[in-house]
């Protein structure tokens, strides 16, 4: 048997032959399992693309821009994009809660220092929290600081329970009050923002409502530029410090956030005499709404005139809960509501007491009692003047003057008398029967009466001629006059520091006087420079004042120095 053999490089040709079918099998295995992996790697990533679109914020789909900007002073609108367009308004919301949480305190229905019992649903609301639970106790102004600087959703329920009730009641109020500010295109279905349907407002009415809030409550608008706060359980932070800290004059107002609205503020900055709202709807982030809302501000500066005249928006009309169907709040079976509380201060109706049940008096007896009056039995009397008269002795002689004349007409029907034949005794019988019944008359009339009684208690003595003339000898002793101050002792003041310039310096006045509105207003603000540098004072104050401010700014940690007056 013959073998034929090939050589080429010493193998043979039939082991190149297996060796080409071989390696032809392995690369259609290795290209069809190349090919299988690359369609599961993008099957998978294609899932993934998906879950990644499916988690993702619904900011760029459900959260279309919107913008206003406004001259505070006026009221009149600078810029706006979809400012019409009803969007969600997230925490902006809370604006509202405090705006009426405000007013109930302004007019007596509810006090700061009120302690507020939290309900199941208000421990329930999700984050931002203040991790308020339920049957806690917490005073109303602890609340308030929460909802305004922490946005704080439990610390906004709580409110609207314990003004109103129940959310939903609360929820009528926030629409009635809304209305009446001209915020005709929002509705509000809860006091928190969180996303509700229905839950809708605009770039216009919040930037309404944060002018309002500006204007109407200034006592409380300090709150909004607090970095910080004690809210009672905790201090919290402002939702809104970075802001507040990177635009210069920025002193407000509030932001907002959920994946259905996007990243909202409402921002208020002033500069000199002007003023300017800016509001946003729907920005992708935090740093994205912040440089957004700083742009507008800045064209709102630029457009605002100078120099204009303040138009302070009207005040809406007071109604308080009047209308709600609210009801006392006593927990219900849901736990929404807080636990007692005062509906309303409003008083609807004057009530006047009855008058008192007067008996029955007899007019006879007023008249008797008018003419007659009692007399005492007792020994006092004696000391007093006494013109009544004796009943008891007029009564008396009156029963014996009939009683005479009765006997007298008995005797004459009893002892008959001869008629006379004349005309003439018929006249002298009547003339004495008239004799007598006078002469009874007489007796009854001429009884004994009391006897007045001289009083001889002490009289007053009779004023001494002379004592004019004594007065009128004593000499006036001079009265010395000094000329009143008018400053009405408003001559003190404080020092919140030194700093290398006057922009600096200035701009230290305005925050503080923003963050201290309460002791600090009608003060001057005056940067005095010396070869230091510039000092940022306030001027015109009382010493009790001064000192409050001072103990109120260290307590921040403000550096703050009492001025006492120039020597």
């Amino acid at each position: 048997m013959a073998v034929i053999f090939q050589v080429d490089g010493g193998r043979p040709s039939s082991f190149w032959a297996g060796f080409d079918r071989v390696k032809r099998r392995n690369a259609g295995q290795t290209i069809l399992k190349t090919a299988t992996r690359a369609c599961r790697r993008a099957a998978q990533g294609l899932a993934l693309a998906v879950g990644m679109v499916a988690l993702q914020p619904d900011v760029t789909r459900a959260a279309p821009y919107a913008a206003m900007v406004m001259d505070a002073r006026t009221g009149e609108v600078l810029h706006s994009r979809n400012a019409d367009t009803r969007l969600h308004p997230a925490s902006l919301t809370k604006m509202m809660t405090l705006y009426i949480a405000f007013e109930a305190v302004r007019n007596g229905e509810i006090d700061l220092d009120t302690m507020i019992t939290v309900s199941r649903n208000a421990e329930a609301e999700p984050p931002s929290e203040l991790g308020l639970r339920r049957g806690q106790k917490i005073a109303l102004r602890y609340l308030i600081r929460a909802a305004a600087v922490k946005s704080a959703n439990d610390a906004a329920t709580a409110i609207g329970e314990s003004i109103s009730g129940s959310e939903a009641a609360f929820a009528r109020r926030m629409n009635r009050t809304a209305k009446a500010l001209g915020m005709t295109r929002t509705t509000f279905k809860n006091a928190h923002g969180l996303t509700a349907s229905g839950h809708l407002s605009t770039a216009r009415d919040m930037s309404l409502l944060g002018r309002h809030m500006l204007y109407d409550y200034p006592e409380y608008y300090n709150l909004f530029s607090r970095r910080s706060t004690n809210a009672g359980m905790k201090v919290v932070y402002n939702t809104n410090r970075r802001f507040l800290a990177a635009y210069r004059g920025a002193d407000g107002i509030k932001t907002g956030y959920t994946r259905a609205a996007g990243f909202n503020l409402v921002s208020s900055a002033k500069r000199g005499d002007e003023r300017i709202i800016a509001t946003v709807f729907g920005g992708t982030s935090t740093a994205a709404r912040n440089a957004k809302i700083a742009e507008l501000l800045d064209l709102g500066f630029r457009r605002a005139p100078a120099y204009a005249k303040l138009q302070k928006p009207s005040l809406p009309p007071y109604t308080g809960n009047s209308g709600l169907g609210v009801r006392l709040a006593e927990e219900d079976s849901h736990g929404l509501a807080g636990k007692t509380i005062r509906v309303s201060g409003v008083i609807s109706e004057t009530l006047r007491p009855r008058a008192r049940p007067v008996p029955e008096v007899d007019p006879a007896m007023l008249v008797a009692e008018a003419v007659v009056p009692e007399l005492d039995a007792t020994e006092e009397v004696e000391d007093i003047q006494v013109a009544a008269l004796d009943t008891d002795a007029l009564q008396s002689g009156i029963n014996s003057a009939l009683l005479e004349v009765t006997e007298v007409s008995e005797v004459s029907a009893i002892q008959p008398v001869a008629r006379p034949d004349s005309r003439q005794s018929d006249i002298e019988g009547e003339d004495a029967l008239k004799a007598e019944i006078s002469t009874a008359v007489a007796k009854a009339v001429s009884a004994p009466t009391p006897t007045q009684r001289r009083y001889t208690g002490p009289r007053p003595q009779v004023r001494p001629s002379s004592l004019e003339t004594q007065v009128a000898s004593v000499e006036e002793e001079p009265v010395v006059v000094t000329r009143l101050s008018t400053s009405g002792g408003r001559y003190w003041g404080i020092n919140v520091g030194r700093y290398p310039n006057r922009f600096q310096a200035e701009k230290v006045l305005l925050r503080t006087a923003l963050a201290e509105m309460e002791t600090l207003d009608g003060s001057l603000r005056k940067v005095v420079q010396n070869p230091r540098g510039f000092d940022a004072n306030f001027l015109g104050m009382t010493k009790e004042g001064a000192a409050l401010a001072c103990r109120r700014l260290n307590s921040r940690n403000v550096t703050c120095e009492t001025l006492g007056p120039a020597s």
